[in-house]
């Protein structure tokens, strides 16, 4: 029989698996897009440390990130005025057409759990999923 850790981890698991495949056909990783996302929601200039620092990660990841989205033609990389070194990244046509139909299939899953789980279910589960990443982040440090 196995422990509740045990179950826990595996439907944790079989969820992000679920929701990993929303959209399958993302002609960029999983990644990429959540950093499409994040400077698609922001209403001034978005900078590369912006990014790191939102997502809790290396600069030097984020700015691999940014030169694929730039080739690939999602972003487009504005040189500062005053500074050389420093850019800020403004997302394209392009780049605002994928977020919307990602977004689209996205918010799909979304309304159709609270469809299924009733408004109280659904609101305890949101309650519980920033509780644990609240945790999470704290941890991470």
């Amino acid at each position: 029989m196995q422990n509740k850790i045990d179950i826990a981890a595996e439907e944790i698991a079989m969820f992000c698996r679920l929701q990993m495949y929303v959209k399958k056909e993302l002609p960029i990783r999983s990644s990429e897009m959540g950093v499409l996302i994040y400077i698609h929601k922001q209403d001034g200039d978005v900078t590369p440390l912006m990014i790191s620092n939102f997502f809790q990660i290396a600069k030097p990841s984020v700015t691999a990130m940014i030169s694929e989205l730039i080739k690939k033609g999602y972003l487009i990389k504005v040189p500062s005025v005053t500074d050389r070194r420093s850019y800020t990244v403004s997302i394209t046509n392009e780049g605002h057409e994928l977020v919307q139909s990602t977004r689209d299939e996205y918010y799909k899953i979304i309304e159709l759990l609270k469809e299924k789980m009733g408004p109280e279910n659904f609101e305890a589960f949101l309650k519980l999923i920033h509780s644990a990443n609240q945790i999470l982040k704290e941890v991470r440090g």
